[in-house]
């Protein structure tokens, strides 16, 4: 099955599932996010085929795409959910998420976050800092409780990805330093009020080989011997999200491909009792989705044709934040005897030089015809801002020929309904 097949062109017309894109921009309006629920499935049923009935317990990443609909959509299927605020906690507990699957991550927790992640129940704080450690032990105390943690240690692996989201290296932000890691669990066992239940790291993301995976694991595991040696036992090993999808040429790692190498360590090294948690956010939800826009402008000068379309970088900020790569498609496939093909920078309306959503894509286009930005199911939406007062777009999820409007259109009022002038 290709990445797009939810996508598919029927009559020279993309769809999404059963719904031809002209309907709905038609009927919703452009710029559009639509996502596909048969996709959303397709992608989880990938790592359920990977797990083959061993402890894995699957923790959505959902700083990839945070909407109500489709957190219900992995809730139902079984789904935790990896957090990294408390505007994510809340979005879970609004769906009915189970918070005995939370795993709250980040290096900057704050207090009410922690004290509204322990009054849930979750199943357990990836502890970034020994401050953080401090401040986790000092609250739980407080109230009276037991915090479940694990240390999210930095391994000094390379991902081989973008530097933007590279996160298992020294000079990373993120975790704590692996050579000294066993004494901050030595630290958190002399502290009543944490229980040690697992070890963590992520490496980065958009990862498509297992090589990183399994040298990150290898030193969890020479860090794990040591932590036994100083009888300190754990439940389970997280080792983060991560797996890459394909934007236009990578061939993505399968989910069965990592587990499979995965639990064949842990067994080698009789560890394979260990429950694992993997955190997937991209390739659960990435190919899911598009941003549909229109065409409004078609210009030239010496050097260049422009596409100007209705999106731009406050709706999609990956091309240029990341200088990231999403194929562009022509929803209706125009004739060339209509007009010339050419190349063209796909360009938004916004007042920067950096407010581009491609670049020399050739496209048979005219004024007014849509295009389709694909992969935009991750990273899209959840990164969308409001700069030059723009709304953000509606989101809709299409379900064979239904389709569901999952959040409204901002409105301009909406904009500055929480602003005051001076009196």
């Amino acid at each position: 099955m290709t990445e797009f097949a939810f996508f598919p062109r029927k009559n020279g017309v993309l769809h999404v599932e059963d719904l031809p894109l002209p309907t709905l921009a038609q009927r919703y309006g452009t710029p559009l996010y639509v996502y596909s629920l048969q996709a959303l499935k397709a992608a989880w049923q990938r790592y359920q085929d990977g797990m083959k009935g061993r402890d894995v317990l699957i923790c959505y990443g959902m700083k990839a795409n945070s909407n109500l609909a489709v957190l219900n959509e992995f809730k139902k299927l079984g789904a935790g959910f990896d957090i990294v605020s408390g505007g994510e906690l809340a979005r879970v507990l609004a769906i009915g998420g189970d918070p005995a699957k939370i795993v709250f991550s980040g290096v900057g927790k704050q207090h009410w976050e922690i004290r509204d992640a322990l009054a849930a129940g979750i199943k357990c704080f990836n502890v970034e800092s020994a401050s953080e450690l401090e401040q986790v032990a000092e609250i739980a105390a407080s109230m009276d409780k037991v915090a479940p943690v694990s240390l999210r240690v930095n391994p000094d692996v390379d991902a081989k990805t973008h530097p933007y989201i590279s996160t298992g290296l020294k000079e990373n932000k993120f975790g704590i330093d692996i050579e000294e890691a066993l004494t901050v669990y030595q630290r958190a066992q002399q502290l009543p009020s944490l229980k040690i239940v697992g070890v963590d790291c992520h490496i980065g993301s958009q990862i498509t080989q297992v090589a990183p995976y399994i040298d990150a694991l290898e030193k969890l595991i020479q860090l794990i011997q040591r932590l036994h040696a100083a009888g300190i036992v754990l439940e389970h090993l997280d080792l983060g999200g991560g797996i890459g999808i394909r934007y236009g040429n990578e061939t993505p790692l399968a989910p069965a491909e990592l587990l499979d190498h995965i639990f064949a360590t842990l067994k080698q090294h009789e560890l394979a009792h260990l429950q694992v948690i993997l955190e997937p956010g991209r390739s659960l939800v990435g190919n899911a989705g598009i941003l549909l826009t229109q065409v409004e402008v078609l210009k030239q000068n010496d050097q260049k044709h422009f596409a100007v379309v209705d999106a731009a970088m406050n709706d999609l900020l990956r091309p240029t934040l990341y200088d990231a790569w999403h194929e562009v498609l022509a929803v209706a496939q125009r004739d060339t005897a209509e007009t010339t093909p050419q190349s063209y920078d796909v360009v938004g309306p916004i007042c920067e030089s950096g407010d581009w959503l491609a670049k020399n894509r050739t496209l048979t286009l005219l004024e007014g015809d849509l295009l389709a930005i694909m992969s935009a199911g991750a990273y899209a939406f959840t990164m969308a801002s409001q700069y030059n007062s723009r709304p953000r777009p509606a989101e809709i999820m299409v379900d064979g020929t239904q389709a569901h409007v999952v959040r409204e259109r901002e409105t301009v009022a909406e904009l500055f309904a929480n602003e005051r002038v001076l009196r």
